[in-house]
C-alpha cells in the first residue's frame, strides 16, 4: 500500500521543528529571571521564547507523529502528478505571497503604525487568495467584506495581545 507522497518530508520536518523547540526552550530557560530586581517572573525575558519552543516541539511531534502513522516509511507515491496548469498557479501563488510578505515587513512595517499595516496586509492577502473570477458580485462582495472582517480583528487583536500580554513594544 502507497502513502501520502510527503509523509516522510513531514516526518523529516516534525523532528527538525522538534530538535530547534528543544534548543528554543533550553536558550531561553538559560536567560536572565531578573529576580534579584524583584521583578514578576512571568515578565521575565526567557518565558515567552521558552512557551513557543515548547510549543514548537509538540507540533512537530504531532507532526512526526502523524507522518508515521499514515507509512513514512513505506513505498511511497510519486510527488509530482500536477499538471503544468497547476504547476504555473502554484507558483504564481508562491510568488504572490513572497511579494505580499515582503511589502509587510520591508515597507509598511516601520513606516506606518502597525495596526494599519498588519490590517492592509491581512485584507490584501485575503482578497488576493480568495478571488475568483467565476464569483458572482455578491459573492465577491461577501469575500471581501469577511475579509475586511477578519484584517479588523487582527490589527486589534495582534497589537493588543503583543504590547498587552507579552509587554513587547511594537514598531
Amino acid at each position: 500500500m502507497a502513502t501520502r507522497p510527503l509523509a516522510r518530508a513531514d516526518l523529516i520536518t516534525g523532528v527538525v521543528l522538534v530538535v530547534f523547540g528543544i534548543a528554543a526552550f533550553a536558550e531561553s530557560y538559560g536567560m536572565p529571571r531578573l529576580e534579584e530586581r524583584s521583578i514578576n517572573p512571568w515578565t521575565a525575558p526567557g518565558v515567552v521564547p521558552g512557551m513557543l519552543g515548547i510549543i514548537i516541539a509538540v507540533l512537530g511531534g504531532v507532526l512526526a507523529l502523524r507522518s508515521v502513522f499514515s507509512g513514512a516509511f513505506g513505498p511511497q507515491l510519486p510527488l509530482d502528478d500536477m499538471t503544468p496548469d497547476e504547476r504555473r498557479a502554484a507558483r504564481w501563488r508562491l510568488s504572490v505571497c513572497a511579494v505580499l510578505c515582503f511589502i509587510y515587513a520591508v515597507v509598511l512595517v516601520g513606516h506606518t503604525p502597525f495596526w494599519l499595516a498588519t490590517a492592509l496586509f491581512v485584507f490584501t492577502f485575503i482578497a488576493v487568495f480568495e478571488w475568483d473570477r467565476a464569483d458572482l458580485a455578491p459573492v465577491r462582495l461577501r469575500k471581501l467584506a469577511i475579509a475586511a472582517a477578519i484584517a479588523f480583528l487582527a490589527a486589534a487583536v495582534i497589537p493588543f495581545m503583543f504590547e498587552t500580554l507579552f509587554l513587547v513594544r511594537l514598531p
